[in-house]
């Protein structure tokens, strides 16, 4: 079957529908909202979101489909390496072709401060001109870092880069600990997972087998995260690590609203404003000069996250 928009967009509604049952199943109290949006440049998309469930306080699957006129940032950053017959330069009447990009994106906030919060970004996009490429990655923020969830959690990405390409576990794992950065922190957001964009045609592998390469990365993550929901969800927490969840929330809306590329480019196409900040959590918090107690789990996690 040939591989179009049209059907990279329906498995991607079906993969957020697929996502949001097995999390109310993991969550056991609550449902998903369900609603349908639509864009006037061009496009829409459905927002489900669950609040205040047993597991989840917070947490969102959305899935988009937009397009229209290419946004100009996209030119700029190409414009140091476009040549005249280059797809990333302008027309003649100064503007880029026009653009189509779908995809999944997914944030959850647990209630339990020994669960990780977890993210999930698998997109596509492509150009009127022919320019085309996959995106995506999964990155896990544990408010604490648990050595064995952590080994867990890259084990299973690694499977699931190893069965495409023994080269991509290595290359989008430095790639995700690069771009899961807060400079002005020096620290990780978490302990990272994997990061890829612009995968395409071009590559060493085939359209079709990156294709396969992508779902198989939107497939991985609801088994991913509810093993580590059920081994983390009834553990016992105190009010200082609620309060250290908040600080760490924190720096999570400090890296989206700074760095994120994805945020970046929601806003700069006029995307929907409340989907586009569905990744922040309800409750967060930042404190004046905040140093955790010496020999403290919160000042081993930050230990941890910084960089040399």
């Amino acid at each position: 079957m040939e591989i179009t928009k049209e059907s990279i967009a329906d498995w991607l509604k079906n993969l957020q529908i697929q996502i949001c049952n097995t999390l109310e199943k993991a969550d056991g109290l609550k449902n998903f909202t369900n609603e349908t949006w639509e864009r006037k440049e061009g496009g829409g998309g459905i927002t489900r979101i669950i609040n205040e469930g047993s597991v989840i306080e917070k947490g969102g699957v959305l899935f988009s489909a937009v397009s229209g006129d290419a946004p100009d940032f996209l030119y700029k950053e190409k414009e140091h390496t476009a040549t005249t017959s280059s797809p990333y330069r302008k027309n003649e009447m100064g503007r880029l072709p026009q653009f189509f990009a779908t995809g999944i994106s997914i944030v959850i906030h647990p209630q339990n401060p020994m669960v990780p919060i977890i993210h999930m970004n698998i997109r596509y996009f492509e150009m009127s001109n022919g320019v085309k490429w996959f995106g995506g990655g999964i990155d896990l923020t544990p408010h604490y870092i648990v050595e064995e969830d952590a080994i867990f959690f890259h084990n299973e990405l690694k499977k699931v880069c190893d069965k495409h390409n023994p080269n991509y576990y290595t290359k989008f794992k430095k790639w995700a600990d690069d771009y899961f950065f807060i400079p002005h922190r020096n620290e990780t957001r978490g302990i990272g997972g994997i990061f890829f964009d612009r995968l395409n045609s071009d590559d060493e592998m085939t359209f079709e087998k990156n294709f396969n390469f992508w779902k198989d990365v939107g497939t991985g993550f609801a088994p991913i995260y509810i093993q580590l929901i059920a081994k983390n969800k009834h553990k016992p927490f105190t009010e200082k690590n609620k309060q250290w969840q908040l600080l760490r929330r924190g720096r999570y809306v400090e890296f989206n609203l700074v760095y994120d590329k994805g945020t970046q480019f929601g806003l700069q196409t006029n995307g929907r404003v409340e989907s586009i900040l569905m990744s922040l959590p309800k409750f967060a918090s930042w404190e004046y000069d905040f140093k955790p107690e010496k020999n403290s789990e919160e000042e081993k996690t930050l230990q941890l996250l910084k960089r040399a």
